[in-house]
C-alpha cells in the first residue's frame, strides 16, 4: 500500500454536523472516531464538552467550527465562540471566512475577521482552520477571476496566522440551472492551487465530495494533511480489505495479479 493505515486515518477529521445529529449521534460519532483512530472529530460547539469528555485518553482530538456554515457572525461573534470552544476543551478551530465581504473586495474585513480568531485560538493553544467555500467562488469576484480570487484569500489568510486552509464546509450548496442544489466541494484543482498558494508553515484540507478511500489517497497525493469525512469507515474498512488482500497474495496489487492470470 502506497501509505500505512494510520498515515490515512490521521488526515480525517471525522464530521458530526448534519443539523439533525442527536445526543446518542454525537457518542456513536466519537465511539467510532477513537475506534478508527482518526485524527480529530468535526463538531457544533454545543457538543465540545462532551466530546472530550467521550474522548479522553483516545488521542483523537475534538475539532469545532465557528461561524458555521455561512460565516455571516460578526468578527466579534466569532471571536467569542472560539473562546468558548477552547475553554470547553477544543484543540482546533475551523472557522469560515465572511463570503460576501470577501466577494465585496474587502480583504481588509476579510483579513481582520480571520485574525481574531486566530488570536484568539492561538492564545489557548488551539489551531486554525480557514474554510473559503470554494464553491462559491467559481466566478471569482472583487475583480480577480477565480484562481486569482482564491490565491489572494490563501495569502491573507497565511498574513493572518491559520494553520489550514481549508477548500469547503461539506454545506455550500449552489442551485444548479434544474433548480437543484449540489456542491463539487475539494477539487483537485482548488487542491493544488490551494497548495501552491501558501507556504509550507499553512497546511490544506480538504472537505465536500471525498467519499472513498481512493479520493482520500488523492487528497493526500496532492499534499493535503487532513480531510473532512461522514464516510471514514467506508474509507478505512476499504483500507484494510486492500491490505488483507495484499497480504494474502504476497504483496502483490490488483493490477499485478490481473497480468499474472489470477
Amino acid at each position: 500500500m502506497k501509505y500505512t493505515y494510520v498515515e490515512l486515518a490521521k488526515m480525517i477529521d471525522h464530521s458530526l454536523l448534519h443539523p439533525t445529529m442527536t445526543d446518542s449521534d454525537l457518542e456513536e460519532g466519537c465511539r467510532l472516531a477513537a475506534e478508527y483512530g482518526v485524527a480529530s472529530v468535526c463538531i457544533k460547539p454545543y457538543a465540545v464538552k462532551r466530546a472530550v469528555e467521550l474522548l479522553r485518553g483516545t488521542g483523537v482530538y475534538v475539532g469545532c467550527v465557528i461561524g458555521f456554515p455561512h460565516g455571516n457572525s460578526c468578527t466579534e461573534s466569532k471571536r467569542y465562540e472560539t473562546e468558548l470552544a477552547c475553554r470547553d476543551g477544543a484543540v482546533e478551530v475551523d472557522m469560515v471566512i465572511n463570503i460576501g465581504k470577501a466577494l465585496s473586495g474587502d480583504w481588509a474585513y476579510v483579513e481582520t475577521d480571520i485574525k481574531a480568531v486566530c488570536d484568539e485560538a492561538h492564545s489557548h493553544g488551539t489551531k486554525v482552520k480557514v474554510i473559503f467555500e470554494n464553491d462559491y467562488l467559481t466566478e471569482g469576484g472583487a475583480g480577480l477571476d477565480s484562481e486569482a480570487f482564491k490565491r489572494k484569500l490563501c495569502e491573507l489568510s497565511e498574513r493572518a496566522g491559520v494553520n489550514w486552509v481549508k477548500t469547503s464546509s461539506g454545506f455550500g450548496f449552489v442551485k444548479q440551472p434544474d433548480g437543484k442544489y449540489s456542491y463539487q466541494g475539494a477539487t483537485e484543482a482548488d487542491m493544488k492551487l490551494m497548495r501552491s498558494s501558501c507556504s509550507e508553515k499553512v497546511q490544506v484540507k480538504a472537505a465536500g465530495g471525498v467519499r472513498d478511500l481512493d479520493g482520500l489517497i488523492k487528497v493526500r497525493d496532492l499534499g493535503g494533511t487532513r480531510c473532512g469525512a461522514t464516510a471514514t469507515v467506508a474509507m478505512l474498512d476499504e483500507y484494510r480489505r486492500r491490505a488483507s488482500l495484499l497480504r494474502k497474495h504476497g504483496g502483490k496489487t490488483g493490477e499485478e495479479l490481473k497480468a499474472e492470470g489470477k
